[in-house]
């Protein structure tokens, strides 16, 4: 869960820590206090858009941190995640956030101890935190965000199916765009075809190899100074080994070392130090008998040969015009013709690739449509049960006669999507499928099915998306769930439900509520209020923990905009009173 947030620099807050607690935290205020702020830090700091219009001009820069504190399953992603990344939990095992956004619009992340990508922050969020607010309620009403709310319901099972359809419609696209364009554009693709061929010819005429053309170069060098070369090895052997041209009495390196050594050798027993000198001595003669036997070596194979030198002349020049055209260096230009060999396949336009992609085409086709029609099938499957849970929630919401529809339709053929025969039906197919999900409701008996965005009012859609998360919380989900002013347009007896589903899902997860309503804010486990201070020049807003006396004054403001009015505290505190009763297991 999330033990602490603090908010610095964003919007009214100037400066303030929220301690939250586990369970349900509710957070109240006047309007224009500040409490839409609170949710804006949250999205800051697991990696939403930044805002550099909402930071505050002094000092200049918003910073939203918090302290994470993780368990099960989640901790276990999230922290090997982390540490991939070079962090890490602190030694207590919770995990510090932070985002830091200027009045320019820079924006940094920090994340277990270490600098990090915004996009990391986002991850960890995906994994933690779900935050529902208004617009929310308003993407529900889109086909597509209908359709992924039951697919998110259905299960893992069928979530690996919806992948599986994902990777065969896009093999499927790939060949028949890929076909599509080798017909349109084979002449296009037979002139650059030909343009490549001409250079592989001319390439494979030469035949460079690699680094072919730095061996030759030094070999050039070589020939072109065999003379000076060959001088210069000849009084070098001589100098250390003697040669066949010196005269007898010629003195050479190996021989003075031999000396050397055997004088000192003769003194070893008087002095044990003119021993080791005489080894050292003995090692420089081995040493530079190895020079000269390579010196002997060389000189062999030293060789001015003028017919060699004219041919390595016209290597290089041929690889000159290979260089010229296609690269920098000899290894450039055979990269150069793998990479035109690869595109030659990729060019190929021949009557017997394009029957062979066109198979292909029919075949993926064909396990589009069958992959397709077993998503139907599980979607149909998977509607009977969610429509029936949140019926169920919906009683619960002070909706007892409402009833929740999800209708699982054919997508209409003809749009610009592709068109396949799925269950016998024509009909437009797309990476997630052939089907369009609709949520219709009944609002009482007797009442048409309608779609939600044509028979749902601003109170019912907010019930419907909250018995929609809580049968969401029954499989799992992020630990802290985040509803921002969902209850919205609701009042009364539909409060007080939708305050006991809050502290129902509360239960298994971290909730945190902003609310206007009293009937709601009863039922936290953690009650904290932002105010707003006018006293100084500049506006501000600070958030404040309240309990007792004080809990049932800023109730009796909700209920009354009087918290100081003896009869709207005893109404807070019979609401409290209640809240507590229910919040009991």
């Amino acid at each position: 869960m999330l033990e602490e947030l603090r908010i610095t620099g964003l919007g009214v807050i100037e400066d303030t820590t929220l301690p939250l607690a586990g369970g349900m935290n509710v957070i109240t205020g006047e309007t224009g206090a500040g409490k839409t702020m609170v949710v804006t830090g949250l999205g800051l700091l697991f990696g939403g858009r930044a805002d550099a219009g909402r930071v505050r001009a002094a000092p200049g820069r918003a910073t939203v941190e918090g302290r994470l504190r993780l368990g099960g399953r989640v901790a276990d992603v999230v922290h090997a995640r982390i540490v991939d990344a070079g962090g890490g939990p602190d030694d207590d095992g919770s995990l510090l956030m932070s985002r830091t956004v200027t009045v320019e619009g820079r924006s940094r992340a920090h994340l277990g101890g270490r600098s990090m990508p915004v996009s990391m922050l986002g991850e960890v969020g995906e994994q933690v935190v779900a935050v529902h607010g208004q617009s929310d309620q308003l993407r529900l009403l889109r086909p597509a965000e209908q359709r992924a709310a039951l697919d998110r319901f259905a299960g893992p099972g069928h979530e690996k199916l919806v992948d599986a359809l994902r990777e065969a419609y896009g093999r499927w696209r790939q060949v028949v765009d890929d076909l599509a364009d080798r017909r349109s554009n084979a002449r296009a693709r037979h002139q650059e075809a030909d343009l490549l061929r001409l250079g592989l010819d001319e390439i494979t005429r030469v035949d460079p190899q690699p680094g072919e053309d730095d061996e030759l170069k030094a070999e050039a060098q070589r020939l072109e100074h065999a003379e000076g070369l060959r001088t210069a090895a000849q009084l070098a052997h001589l100098c250390v080994a003697g040669g066949v041209e010196a005269a007898d009495d010629t003195p050479d390196a190996t021989a003075l070392l031999g000396t050397a050594r055997r004088t000192l050798e003769a003194q070893a027993g008087t002095d044990p130090a003119l021993g080791e000198l005489a080894g050292r001595l003995e090692e420089a003669a081995t040493l530079v008998a190895d020079v000269s036997a390579e010196l002997s070596t060389y000189l062999a194979a030293l060789d001015a040969d003028p017919a060699r030198l004219q041919t390595i002349y016209e290597r290089r020049a041929a690889l000159r015009a290979l260089t010229r055209k296609y690269a920098d260096d000899v290894d450039g230009v055979i990269a150069w013709a793998e990479r035109a060999r690869t595109r030659l396949a990729d060019l190929d336009t021949s009557d017997e690739l394009l029957d062979e992609l066109d198979r292909e085409a029919q075949r993926l086709a064909g396990e589009v449509a069958e992959l397709a029609g077993r998503l139907s099938a599980s979607r149909q499957e998977a509607a009977v049960r969610f429509a029936e849970q949140v019926t169920v929630e919906l009683a619960g919401l002070a909706m007892p006669h409402a009833r929740i529809e999800v209708a699982v339709l054919p997508r209409p053929a003809g749009r610009s999507e592709p068109t396949l025969s799925v269950n016998g039906v024509e009909c437009g197919v797309g990476p997630d499928g052939a089907d369009e999900v609709e949520l219709r409701l009944l609002a009482h008996p007797g009442a048409p099915s309608l779609p939600l965005q044509r028979g749902a009012s601003g109170g019912e859609l907010s019930r419907v998306m909250l018995a929609i998360e809580v049968v969401f919380a029954g499989s799992g989900g992020p630990p802290t769930l985040v509803f921002d002013e969902v209850d919205a347009g609701v009042g009364g007896q539909a409060a007080v439900e939708i305050g006991r589903r809050l502290a129902r899902l509360a239960r298994s997860h971290q909730v945190l509520v902003v609310t206007h309503l009293p009937q709601v804010a009863a039922f936290a486990d953690r009650h904290l209020v932002v105010a707003k201070d006018t006293g100084g020049a500049v506006t501000t807003s600070g958030v404040r923990v309240v309990e007792d006396t004080e809990r049932a004054r800023e109730l009796a403001r909700m209920l009354a905009g009087l918290p100081d009015s003896d009869l709207g505290i005893a109404h807070a505190e019979e609401l409290l009173a209640v809240a507590a009763k229910e919040r009991r297991p």
